[in-house]
């Protein structure tokens, strides 16, 4: 295989976060010698959420096995996930803001045509659900473990207790028709076909879709990790890699 220096989109600051983790589990492990610093562990990592590199084209550049490369950015991963903030931190924290934006994604999965659990009626193919919280500028708050892509995004949002934690909070938020009935603090578009809706429907639904539409400057900001963009692991790791990708993204707008 032919080697050639790439670029990596991240900020230092991602870099030495994730190497400074590394280091201290590697001490807390007793871990004395790796075929890579934390360093090159650490780029390793963002080499593949950030690129999409596969465990291949990462041992090819990096000199080590695949299983290797495997098993660093699995460690890295697992790490970081366990550092994403949970859902009644970040409400706690938003709870100064004016409101808060809420939405679903589908994350492609290379899945076959029988497995109907993950498969989105919606989007026309297979994936997996994860939701999103953003605030009033479009800046990625909180992304939900993943659910499979049949699930609804209502559904998904009891499931996570996004409902009841936003309510608790009195926070308003802002979401598409897909949360029609979500009750609570959540604010859904007036119901049905434009041409029935009266002029102050309509006016309400055109200042909701404004408001609403910031959201997807988070959904851009997950999926700009190219790793999310055509996941081919396992279904039970993307939760890990949602949340690891997460943590990420907090330190380096830190």
């Amino acid at each position: 295989m032919l080697v050639y220096p790439s670029g990596v989109d991240v900020s230092s600051s991602a870099l030495r976060f994730l190497a400074q983790q590394l280091r201290r589990h590697r001490r807390a492990i007793g871990s004395r010698w790796r075929r890579l610093s934390a360093g090159r562990q650490a780029l390793l990592t963002l080499a593949h959420l950030r690129m999409g590199h596969t465990y291949a084209q990462l041992a090819a550049g990096f000199d080590i096995g695949t299983t290797t490369a495997y098993r660093y950015v699995t460690e890295a991963v697992e790490l970081l996930a366990a550092l994403a903030p949970v859902l009644t931190d970040v409400v706690r924290t938003a709870s100064a803001k004016a409101y808060l934006i809420l939405d679903g994604t589908l994350l492609p999965i290379d899945r076959i045509a029988a497995d109907r659990p993950f498969y989105s009626g919606k989007h026309k193919r297979h994936g997996m659900n994860v939701q999103v919280i953003a605030d009033p500028f479009g800046r990625l708050l909180w992304a939900s473990p993943a659910l499979p892509g049949a699930v609804h995004d209502i559904r998904a949002a009891r499931e996570h207790g996004i409902v009841d934690a936003l309510t608790e909070a009195d926070i308003p938020c802002w979401a598409d028709k897909a949360y029609r009935g979500a009750g609570g603090t959540v604010r859904t578009p007036c119901w049905g076909r434009w041409e029935t809706l009266s002029a102050g429907q309509q006016a309400v639904n055109r200042s909701h879709a404004k408001i609403r539409a910031l959201v997807e400057q988070a959904v851009a900001t997950l999926k700009s990790w190219r790793l999310l963009r055509k996941l081919r692991c396992s279904t039970t790791r993307i939760t890990s890699l949602v949340q690891a990708i997460l943590t990420l993204h907090l330190t380096s707008s830190e």
